[in-house]
């Protein structure tokens, strides 16, 4: 494999830092690479293959589909766009959605959606708008994104930066109401940072910012590409402090672990700031990525997919909290969501990752002390043990 991967380094950015082994099968929970090792996937490429890889239903819908239509743009109506996004709109309570591709595009989406409200309805004058977002964010990695990340390395010699960002803690409320002003048109946010290694906020916390939002005629966003389509036990992670937000952000998982599919939802009002030429993608909602959006919303609720992140979540957080170790600081979660923090003073995690991998189980580290465990929800119960019981032996090996 070492032959392959230098090959590969020699025509490839080196804008990632892969560990050394080389993927070429998956299925379900389990991935195999080139010498014919199989490895747990704990990791399922951030949330985007929560269904399993190569899960038979999006198989079978990708080659029905894909015989049939695949792309037109949507300088034409298809007859698949309308039930992805009515069935959407129905489980998340939102109005209208405008489908993009990754979730970079669909956070570009709301800010555009989020600045031209607030001139419109809001008043606020030309070129002033103001959101608001959390410090350790991750929306993605575009100019305007990373503009307002809290991480030098995001944006080290990529300057100049977008203006109109006020940056506030994460999980500070007050901070929130302190912040806003007339210019303020959003506030952009994760109900849990998964980038910034699974932080969870105050219970209440939410409930709290959707208040004082409302309060001051400012847009709730929520950026739900991680822990959105029952990643955390619920279809959504708002849905645990009974609150709806403005404005909701999805991807990722969307798209079946086949395709990049994402959207923007909100309300009428929101939505209506966009007519014909002032956004758009041309792959955005396109025939073949409707029907994989679709099948995705099909499968997580009828094979109860969602019911299962929450209680098979539970296992995995409880069994995880039972491992003693010194290198463990906290373990914390919620859903099939949790996040093992590492001491750094003691072992990074990039070198418990690689151990691991040789114990059959792969993840990967955030910031060198967060380990993500984030498994597909077809996983079993004696498979989330073997999770469990391979990373004591992994801590254990290591010292």
């Amino acid at each position: 494999m070492k032959d392959w991967i230098d090959n590969e380094n020699k025509v490839c950015a080196q804008n990632y830092y892969p560990l050394p082994f080389v993927l070429s099968k998956g299925e379900g929970v389990w991935l195999w690479d080139m010498e014919g090792n199989r490895y747990l996937d704990m990791m399922t490429a951030y949330s985007a293959v929560s269904l399993g890889h190569c899960h038979p239903r999006m198989i079978k819908v990708l080659n029905e589909q894909a015989r049939t239509l695949c792309v037109t743009s949507r300088a034409f109506h298809t007859n698949t766009l309308c039930p992805f996004l009515e069935k959407l709109c129905a489980i998340s309570g939102m109005d209208m959605a405008l489908p993009m591709n990754t979730g970079t595009e669909a956070v570009e989406t709301a800010l555009k959606a989020a600045r031209r409200w607030g001139y419109r309805y809001k008043k606020i004058p030309e070129d002033k708008a103001k959101i608001i977002v959390a410090r350790d964010n991750f929306h993605g990695r575009s100019i305007t994104i990373i503009s307002f990340s809290s991480h030098d390395q995001s944006k080290k010699e990529f300057g100049p930066f977008t203006p109109g960002f006020i940056e506030i803690p994460f999980g500070d409320s007050e901070a929130l109401r302190h912040a806003i002003t007339p210019e303020t048109c959003a506030f952009l946010v994760e109900p849990i940072q998964g980038e910034a290694g699974i932080q969870m906020p105050r219970e209440g916390y939410l409930k709290a910012c959707s208040q004082i939002c409302k309060e001051n005629n400012v847009l709730l966003i929520l950026d739900e590409v991680q822990s959105g389509l029952g990643r955390t036990g619920q279809w959504f992670a708002y849905e645990h402090e009974k609150i709806k937000p403005d404005g909701l952000i999805l991807g990722k998982a969307l798209g079946g672990g086949i395709l990049p599919v994402s959207v923007f939802l909100s309300r009428q009002d929101v939505m209506g700031v966009f007519e014909p030429g002032s956004h758009g993608s041309t792959f955005g909602g396109n025939p073949l990525a409707a029907r994989i959006g679709l099948e995705v919303l099909n499968i997580l609720e009828q094979e109860h997919l969602i019911e299962r992140s929450k209680a098979l979540g539970e296992m995995l957080l409880q069994g995880l909290k039972k491992i003693k170790h010194p290198f463990i600081r906290e373990v914390r979660g919620k859903g099939l969501w949790v996040g093992v923090e590492i001491d750094p003073l003691q072992m990074t995690g990039r070198k418990i990752c690689e151990a691991y991998a040789k114990n059959g189980v792969l993840t990967k580290e955030v910031h060198q002390k967060v380990l993500r465990f984030a498994p597909p929800f077809v996983i079993k119960p004696e498979e989330i043990q073997f999770a469990i019981d391979q990373f004591a032996n992994t801590l254990n090996s290591l010292g």
